[in-house]
């Protein structure tokens, strides 16, 4: 069978003219990423800080501080940490890896974050123990959901 060109053209426009809905992230999803990341370890509470706005304006250009307590030594250090949002189109946010001469194992950036949500922060220390903390925010202009 030959496709012709000016066939797959028209099919390629009725695509983008066909109706499409966003899907977002569930709760479960991010439980799945989060699993995911540590396997069969269990994660803690505590150690990781992270800093979002509990009302947020506009979802695309939230700020975000997250820090975990470590001393950074050879014995005790982050080695990375991942953010996920549950509400998000995909949860994972972001990863940061971190090693000893790092200093300090703290992340400060912008994220798009699309409706209410649970924002997670995991953190994996040298000695493979999972520490988690988390954020609720309110979003009242949603990201990721732009139509373009």
């Amino acid at each position: 069978m030959t496709i012709q060109r000016r066939d797959c053209l028209t099919w390629l426009s009725a695509l983008g003219l066909a109706p499409h809905s966003i899907a977002f992230a569930s709760p479960d999803q991010a439980k799945l990423a989060i699993q995911t990341l540590v396997g069969d370890k269990i994660v803690q509470t505590g150690r990781v800080i992270l800093d979002i706005p509990p009302l947020i304006e506009n979802g695309n250009s939230v700020v975000m501080t997250l820090q975990v307590e470590s001393p950074m030594t050879q014995q005790d250090y982050v080695k990375s940490v991942h953010v996920l949002a549950e509400g998000n189109p995909l949860p994972h946010i972001l990863s940061a890896y971190f090693t000893p001469r790092s200093g300090r194992a703290q992340v400060m950036s912008r994220v798009r974050l699309a409706e209410n949500q649970r924002v997670w922060a995991i953190a994996q220390m040298s000695n493979g123990s999972f520490w988690r903390g988390y954020a609720d925010t309110l979003v009242t202009t949603s990201a990721c959901t732009e139509e373009r």
